[in-house]
């Protein structure tokens, strides 16, 4: 049973951040565990099919969403401490965040002591987004919102620029823009996660904060949040339906029928997140923060304390769901040497390895009830140590 604990934290916040980091290890437990997942496009509609699409799709919500309300977390963790303060925060938590990338998530993922793969994800665009806030925030709260405006909503104009090389202003390019790698002799590394969008949605989710001041009234901040999130919604139907700007690849109409022309309408780019992108996945995130304001239940308590932890929970999720894998290669004889994951057989995959989407399904229930309560633990002692400083970097 959930427990709920006291805490001056805003409950609809955490809920919301907690269910993304939920539906977030759905789709990690489809990378160690659903057979093709290291060979086959979920998103394609050519080859997809509809339930395994909604398992790809319903996980783009969580990048966004995370990365928003990391900025919104920053504008209230400062409200009560001086722009000084909130930066150098923001520099050495971003910093932070950037080793962890390197050091701790790389060896997670891959269980290579090696570092053959260094896969640069959303905790190293996270790390680098607050560390870029950390200069934002002295900007007036107007030019951060014109700031972010025009990044998220312009950023596709340097789709066209791209580059395969492996210089210094190649590997910037693929820091800031443009999905890339970097081959080197002994490891390779993965720009997953261009950060310019990114920057963009921090800068945007720390104005957002300011609809969280003690000043501000529930109902009209429920207005609000209803407004922006159905206007983003008709701006992404208009403007996938002009097909002509806001995300890489234009939708085409399906030879398999209409059921997947609406998928491929649908499938929107991640890697850098497209405008369109940003706007199916934070549009009903605000109107789910509009609805879910008050609202106290047993799966909200559930949510809260993910929510609360979610730093915690996310380092500790791929390493059981990892460690999963491999004991399941042992029940089931196969060969669990596959899971110390190098370069090549990363980009060679796991052949005939995997299981039903089903089990997929099932492991990732199990995961998320199983790190219930380590959470929780984790969460009450926070709430319980709130002087110790070290806590909020974690």
């Amino acid at each position: 049973m959930a427990t709920t604990v006291k805490s001056k934290r805003i409950q609809s916040i955490d809920i919301l951040r907690g269910l993304v980091m939920v539906i977030m290890a759905l789709d990690h437990a489809r990378d160690y565990f659903h057979l093709g997942a290291t060979t086959m496009d979920p998103a394609n509609p050519a080859t997809t099919t509809p339930i395994l699409f909604f398992t790809r799709f319903i996980t783009h919500y969580c990048a966004p969403v995370f990365v928003f309300l990391a900025g919104t977390s920053a504008f209230l963790y400062g409200r009560n401490k001086s722009k000084a303060h909130l930066s150098k925060f923001l520099f050495t938590r971003g910093l932070w965040l950037v080793f962890v990338e390197i050091v701790i998530m790389s060896l997670l993922w891959w269980f290579n002591p090696k570092y053959e793969l260094i896969n640069l994800q959303v905790i190293w665009a996270i790390g680098l987004c607050m560390m870029a806030l950390s200069v934002i925030i002295w900007l007036p709260k107007k030019l951060i919102l014109l700031l972010g405006l025009i990044i998220v909503f312009g950023h596709n104009l340097l789709d066209g620029i791209t580059t395969q090389g492996q210089g210094p202003i190649d590997v910037l390019w693929y820091i800031t823009h443009q999905v890339g790698m970097y081959i080197g002799e002994d490891r390779n590394i993965m720009f997953l996660y261009p950060v310019l969008a990114w920057i963009g949605v921090m800068s945007l989710g720390y104005v957002f904060g300011g609809l969280y001041d003690k000043q501000v009234d529930a109902r009209y901040r429920r207005l609000v949040l209803l407004r922006i999130g159905w206007a983003a919604i008709i701006l992404f139907v208009i403007i996938r339906g002009l097909n002509s700007y806001g995300d890489l690849f234009p939708w085409v109409e399906q030879e398999r029928g209409n059921v997947y022309t609406f998928l491929s309408f649908m499938n929107v780019t991640k890697y850098p997140p497209s405008l369109l992108f940003l706007l199916i996945t934070l549009g009903p995130a605000m109107i789910f923060l509009a609805l879910i304001e008050g609202v106290q239940n047993r799966f909200t308590g559930w949510m809260v304390v993910f929510g609360r932890v979610p730093f915690f929970y996310y380092i500790i999720h791929v390493f059981v769901l990892h460690l999963a894998a491999i004991i399941g290669l042992l029940i089931t004889g196969g060969d669990w040497t596959i899971m110390i994951i190098g370069r090549d057989l990363f980009f060679t995959g796991f052949g005939d390895y995997g299981y039903p989407l089903y089990v997929t399904y099932l492991v990732w229930i199990a995961v998320v009830v199983l790190l219930y309560f380590p959470c929780r633990s984790y969460m009450n002692y926070k709430l319980n140590n709130k002087d110790k400083t070290w806590l909020t970097y974690l």
